[in-house]
């Protein structure tokens, strides 16, 4: 079971990365670098200042880095502790994919922090800013989406890496909102 369910995530991996063009490599490059969200991390801050006041936007950034951190080590735990290697590191892999970052990141894959953190955040403050801002959490989620989506294009992560990083960003952005509403009220 697990062998098939591994090579159905490489077969996957090597179809949604190869239906990539040059044409689109720079807008996938834009939206899988970290730095391309500081304009909507920016826009986040002030729709928290505008709709929770100074007080709780403090002590929810407080939270972002703390769920950040976490997501981050989970990932860690679970890249060191499977040492499933990046599909651009793999032998056998690398030559059936484009690698378009042009750099291959940590050796290891599963799961993706990238596709945690953003989820996790979505879920955190789309859920925190919902009531305040009409479709903010759908539009947070499509953004999480894309840049999770990001990683097997540019060929740096399988889609299960992804997929599994989406839960537990999810996971953990929930219990955090969950949190934040019992202290906070």
């Amino acid at each position: 079971m697990y062998d098939f369910l591994i090579n159905k995530d490489i077969a996957l991996l090597i179809y949604l990365n190869n239906l990539g063009t040059t044409q689109w490599d720079g807008f996938w490059l834009f939206i899988t670098n970290k730095f391309s969200a500081i304009p909507l991390y920016l826009l986040l801050l002030f729709l928290l200042y505008k709709n929770i006041g100074l007080k709780r936007t403090l002590y929810t950034l407080v939270g972002v880095a703390l769920l950040i951190a976490l997501t981050d080590q989970t990932s860690n735990l679970f890249k060191f502790g499977f040492k499933r290697l990046r599909p651009c590191h793999d032998e056998l892999v690398s030559p059936l994919i484009r690698l378009v970052a042009g750099r291959c990141g940590g050796l290891y894959s599963f799961f993706s922090a990238h596709a945690a953190n953003t989820m996790a955040i979505v879920f955190f403050l789309g859920l925190l800013l919902k009531k305040h801002v009409k479709y903010i959490f759908t539009t947070l989620f499509l953004w999480a989406v894309l840049v999770s989506y990001s990683r097997i294009y540019v060929g740096v992560h399988y889609p299960l890496d992804v997929f599994t990083g989406m839960l537990i960003g999810a996971f953990y952005g929930s219990i955090f909102y969950n949190v934040f509403q019992k202290i906070h009220h």
